[in-house]
């Protein structure tokens, strides 16, 4: 019974302050949406760095014919330069930082060339106009620089270029875009506890009277307090499980039915297992916020 009467003095005052709970509901809606993105958002640039470090490639290129670095001085690259080069990487001091490596003769480069670029290029593009390569992968990417210094400047090389630079300005601007959506949801979430926190003293002000005879009755101050906080926590779960469902929504329809088929640089995705962890933490932080927030706003009310 006891039970029963708070719950009913909650909804009671979810009916009386109904436009303050909508606003609630939106502004942990809106906030919550932010901080379930910023995570997802996380969790795929994590998934896309683990996948491309470890097949992203250290490549050596040798020269060709009118190359203008100084280590092409001589025209292209020679047999003997290339096996002095292939000599390094099997040797004692590179060998173990390196998990396998390949070697692209001209002709491969060319031929890679047309399979990319289709044969409407045959005859543009020349086996002349590229040069062999050595493609690395290492045992530990962020040796990668030990691979530079080794080639850099050596005769008949013309460049190494680490293929993790390239995606570098990617992964940069994804994190940007993390920590602007988590900016956004931190301003949006003290919205949402101060507008709880003031919708809890504009009811508890309304039922003032009540809350009067409540106390000159005996009744304690957790059986007064309790319908109040409870009205913030349902609204604010209202508002988590809203933005879990646009989390939900987003990932099964934007991700998984339009972005997967159309971005074809990007193998792996976030999917519906992270959608599984991330809800759970967004309905719990409403939840909690909403709580906290509810409860310290009574209880200065009623101190006072």
């Amino acid at each position: 019974m006891r039970g029963g009467l708070v719950i009913r003095e909650a909804l009671n005052g979810l009916r009386r302050n109904a436009s303050m709970i909508i606003s609630i509901v939106l502004v942990t809606f809106v906030s919550l949406t932010f901080v379930g993105a910023a995570i997802l958002m996380q969790a795929q640039i994590g998934t896309m760095r683990d996948f491309w470090t470890g097949r992203a490639q250290v490549q050596v290129s040798m020269c060709i014919d009118g190359a203008r670095e100084a280590t092409c001085d001589k025209g292209a690259a020679t047999d003997k330069q290339i096996e002095a080069v292939k000599a390094q990487l099997d040797g004692d001091g590179l060998k173990p930082l390196i998990a396998k490596y390949r070697f692209e003769t001209p002709k491969q480069a060319y031929e890679n060339a047309l399979k990319l670029l289709g044969d409407d290029y045959k005859d543009i593009l020349s086996p002349d106009q590229f040069g062999a390569s050595f493609y690395i992968n290492l045992v530990d990417p962020q040796n990668s620089d030990v691979i530079t210094e080794a080639f850099n400047g050596k005769a008949g090389v013309q460049g190494v270029q680490d293929q993790m630079e390239l995606l570098q300005p990617l992964f940069t601007a994804l994190t940007v875009s993390t920590y602007i959506a988590v900016g956004i949801a931190v301003l949006m979430l003290i919205a949402a506890v101060l507008l709880i926190a003031t919708t809890i003293r504009l009811s508890a002000f309304a039922r003032r009277r009540e809350l009067r005879i409540m106390r000159l009755v005996g009744a304690s101050n957790g059986f007064i307090q309790t319908p109040f906080i409870l009205e913030g926590v349902f609204a604010a779960l209202i508002g988590s499980v809203l933005s879990g469902v646009a989390i939900w929504a987003g990932v099964k329809f934007g991700v998984n039915g339009y972005l997967r088929s159309r971005v074809d640089f990007i193998t792996t995705w976030v999917g519906m297992g992270d959608v599984a962890y991330v809800v759970p933490v967004l309905i719990g932080l409403g939840v909690v916020l909403a709580a906290i927030s509810a409860g310290f706003a009574i209880r200065r009310w009623l101190r006072a």
